[in-house]
């Protein structure tokens, strides 16, 4: 919310304070904020300047050649282009060498051969936004009040010397989304009178609303709800003090109804809406949940199709408001309105969130329904609104509230004692010291023997516990004043958890090994969640998803480092090695929360390594992924036995290149290259990834590991190379090398392979370098050609192997 401290001294003194000082305070005891500027900073030498005549450019269409007086003994001629220029008019205008928005120097120059002295300047030059500037001078110049004085600065016209503090409001201080809540805070702070204006309204005694209007609303979607009728209105501009106002808080000005409403929201943090009266078609006014499917166009244009939990106002039966959000098109204030139904009301905070985060409608009112209303003020707003609409626009007010579901408030008695306050803030207050913080803060309290019965009037509505009392002690004692104190009872020194220190392991072994940790979104599209799952599983979507790419709990690692690698890829980096270490989501079909499984995930794309002058450069490719894993598993010191098994079950998966990952008999995961259809999908290019089930690889036995020295004996090697049906692979030749090769064979190495002329169709060839070593002796070729025998028998008994 955006705080002009102008406007905020008209509540409590704060013009002697230094607006920075203020700000600072303010964050340091309530909550942040998040800037504080002027709207005339970096302007320079902007001035007021009266337009005494125009002539058409010679030389152009739509310029016009002014005539203008800027409080020098000699006018300026400014040539402008603007289409609502004339004689007559007040308006903004940059001096030579002047400074306009986003630091634009204006210089004395020619315009299609005419000397111009300036710039004649529409708001959104002099730094305006577009969505603040009023809509009928959009397009145009703006056009100061007619008492303005030539030569002056612009600014205290458009209230751009006001210091506007900018405070960054949390959820549970909804209080200070208002002026008053805002006063009451900075009173507080230090330690001043707050002096609010009430409204004394006038009523037309002759005419009742019961004339006019009857409401109907259930409790449970709104309580109270309120609204008065002002009729004889004129509509038209609003007053350039209340245009000052709002666009200092960042509203745009409309007409003298809507900016009313809009300026009683920012005064008392009370939504209201006003409707043209004689729009509505019955008398009777209800709020309902709308029928499902239910049509209605709001104030943008838009039509929009209402939920069954969606707040309506309705005339008759007919919706005119989605409450609580944004009015209906149908009943808007117009130039033609002469009777206006003005409503103030406190709608259900719950079915407002949910309206306006699947419309996308996140607007000043229904933030601030969300957030909570001061119950206390409802009807003292919608009567100030009346009021302020009364008299901009001339109408009269009719007597009476229609009214239904009101509500006496009182205020919330919390009950606290000082032993309690010093000893969760580790202070010594004295009881005065904490009766002086609470009558700051605007409570009422009584004090017997030290316990405080407090009363919390109903603008607080966030305090409610004995823990709210000490945390309003705590802020205006001053965070930095509460002492340090040291914890009190045994304490035990912190450690990682066995699972945590795997989870730190897992993510040093994968960046010792060249990749680099990335971290996704836990949420993503429910195609993107399905696509990789190592195992089938229900989605987990959101009720209130923010986007429409953020809707469902990720059940894979992968589509998240998929996104990453097309990113880069977007960015012209294209050799990239990413890991993932997370949490996936999956939810069994009976359950409605999800299991949440450790995962860790890769992908490499691109060169893994860059050619040197001694080194040649590395591709990405499986075998130097399977490699990765091959080391992760080998640290990770598994007691288990690791397979990898070809795989064509995956659909993301290219069905030749995918291979599924066992521990023993258990899938833990699998590795390969995307399919060249998902690889067109993502506009990368070949891409190799992997994704392992982390917490079955913590949950796994491990194996001790036990130092060996390297032994003084020499090592003996035997290759041996064999023909075997294609259908054999790797591993079950590896293994069976393993069973029978003895105790002294220390490393299988596979390094040929080989398929073509001189081998039969469905066959291969396969070379391996055996290694054998022992600690104590010198091997013998006995030693070592007995073990090869065995091998060489098995091979042929169990795969009917062809020795070459």
């Amino acid at each position: 919310m955006k705080v002009s401290t102008k406007w905020l001294n008209e509540y409590v003194k704060v013009d002697d304070l230094d607006p920075l000082a203020l700000a600072e305070k303010i964050e340091r005891t309530a909550v942040e904020v998040d800037d504080t500027y002027k709207m005339q900073d970096g302007l320079k030498k902007i001035v007021v300047g009266h337009v005494l005549e125009t002539k058409d450019h010679p030389d152009s269409d739509h310029l016009h050649i002014c005539q203008v007086d800027v409080g020098e003994s000699e006018p300026y001629q400014i040539v402008c282009g603007a289409p609502n220029v004339a004689a007559g008019q007040k308006v903004i205008v940059a001096l030579p060498n002047s400074r306009i928005a986003n630091n634009v120097k204006i210089k004395k120059s020619k315009m299609r051969g005419v000397v111009s002295q300036g710039m004649i300047c529409a708001l959104q030059e002099i730094g305006f936004n577009d969505s603040i500037a009023p809509n009928k001078y959009e397009d145009g110049i703006y056009i100061l009040p007619a008492d303005a004085v030539p030569g002056e600065p612009v600014y205290p016209y458009l209230g751009m010397d006001e210091d506007i503090i900018d405070v960054d409001i949390t959820p549970n201080r909804g209080d200070m989304l208002s002026m008053r809540g805002v006063a009451h805070e900075v009173a507080a702070i230090y330690n001043r009178e707050v002096t609010l204006k009430h409204p004394e309204i006038t009523e037309d005694a002759n005419d009742s609303v019961e004339n006019y209007v009857s409401v109907k609303a259930p409790a449970e979607l709104v309580s109270p709800y309120m609204m008065r009728i002002i009729k004889n209105v004129e509509v038209k501009a609003s007053p350039l003090w209340l245009q000052k106002r709002l666009w200092n808080a960042g509203i745009r000005p409309i007409n003298n109804v809507v900016d009313a409403t809009n300026y009683i929201l920012l005064d008392y943090g009370q939504p209201l809406h006003a409707f043209d009266y004689a729009k509505l078609a019955s008398k009777q006014v209800v709020v309902r949940l709308a029928k499902e499917g239910e049509k209605l166009v709001t104030l943008d244009g838009e039509e929009r199709t209402l939920k069954a939990d969606d707040i309506v106002v309705t005339n008759g039966d007919v919706p005119v408001a989605l409450a609580g959000t944004m009015g209906g098109l149908a009943t808007e204030i117009t130039d033609k309105t002469t009777t206006v139904a003005l409503e103030s009301a406190v709608f259900n905070g719950h079915n407002i969130r949910k309206t306006s985060r699947r419309e996308n409608l996140h607007s000043e009112a229904s933030m601030r329904f969300e957030r909570g209303i001061n119950q206390a003020t409802v009807q003292e707003a919608l009567d100030a609104c009346a009021e302020l609409i009364a008299s901009l626009g001339e109408g009269q007010i009719v007597a009476g509230v229609a009214q239904a579901n009101e509500r006496q408030i009182t205020d919330t008695k919390v009950t606290i004692t000082l032993a309690r306050i010093n000893k969760v803030l580790g202070t010594s207050l004295s009881a005065t010291d904490v009766e002086a913080i609470f009558k700051r803060l605007g409570f009422k309290i009584s004090n017997q023997a030290d316990t405080f019965e407090v009363s919390v009037p109903a603008r607080r509505w966030d305090i409610a516990i004995e823990a709210d009392l000490i945390e309003e002690v705590a802020r205006i004692y001053g965070y930095d004043n509460l002492p340090t104190t040291l914890p009190m009872g045994p304490t035990t020194p912190g450690h990682y958890t066995y699972q945590q220190k795997m989870i730190r392991e897992a993510r040093h072994l994968l960046e010792a090994a060249g990749l680099n940790q990335a971290i996704s979104y836990g949420l993503t599209t429910e195609e993107k969640a399905r696509r990789f799952a190592m195992e089938p599983a229900e989605v987990t979507s959101l009720a209130f998803p923010m986007t429409s790419d953020r809707t469902t709990a990720r059940m894979n690692l992968i589509s998240g480092l998929l996104d990453d690698v097309a990113y880069n890829s977007a960015h012209k980096v294209e050799n990239v090695a990413l890991y993932e270490q997370g949490r996936v989501f999956l939810r069994d079909k009976d359950n409605d929360r999800p299991r949440e499984v450790e995962h860790l995930a890769g992908a490499i794309t691109g060169l893994f390594r860059q050619s040197t002058w001694h080194d040649d450069k590395l591709a990405a490719g499986f075998y130097l992924l399977k490699g990765v894993l091959d080391y992760l598993f080998n640290a990770m010191a598994l007691s288990g036995r690791i397979e990898y098994k070809a795989s064509a079950q995956h659909e993301a998966m290219h069905p030749g290149r995918t291979a599924d990952i066992y521990l023993d008999d258990d899938f833990i995961g699998y590795v390969g290259e995307i399919h060249p259809s998902v690889v067109k999908e993502y506009k990368i290019k070949r891409t190799y990834v992997f994704e392992l089930d982390l917490q079955k690889l913590i949950d796994a036995p491990k194996k001790d590991v036990i130092y060996t020295p390297i032994s003084k004996y020499p090592t003996v090697s035997r290759d041996i190379a064999l023909v075997v049906p294609n259908e054999v692979t790797n591993q079950q030749i590896v293994d069976c090398i393993r069973q029978n090769g003895g105790a002294n064979l220390q490393k299988v190495e596979l390094f040929d392979l080989y398929q073509g002329e001189n081998i039969g169709a469905g066959f291969k060839s396969l070379a391996y370098s055996l290694t054998f070593s022992n600690l104590n002796q010198t091997l013998t070729d006995e030693d070592v050609n007995r073990p090869v025998d065995k091998i060489v028998a098995k091979l042929k008994e169990e795969f009917n192997a062809l020795m070459r």
